[in-house]
């Protein structure tokens, strides 16, 4: 269930998330920064969860393969 918040900023920064996160996005960039600072979660669950996101787990594979090329090419 979601809960209507009213909060007040700084006009600079009121002005900078409009222009770097957008307009009807700003809620859940907020959310996402305090939620671990304010939730507790079950780190198993949480994997769990962040296993369950093709998409994600898609671009850390790729990220990941990324690296052993890189270990690769150290010539050190």
């Amino acid at each position: 269930m979601q809960k209507k918040l009213t909060i007040t900023l700084d006009e600079e920064v009121y002005k900078g998330l409009h222009a770097v996160i957008g307009r009807g996005r700003i809620s859940r960039f907020l959310e996402d920064l305090a939620r671990p600072h304010v939730v507790s979660r079950d780190l198993e669950a949480a994997y769990r969860e962040m296993a369950g996101d093709e998409v994600r787990e898609a671009e850390a594979d790729e990220w990941a393969e990324g690296l052993i090329g890189d270990v690769a090419d150290d010539t050190r």
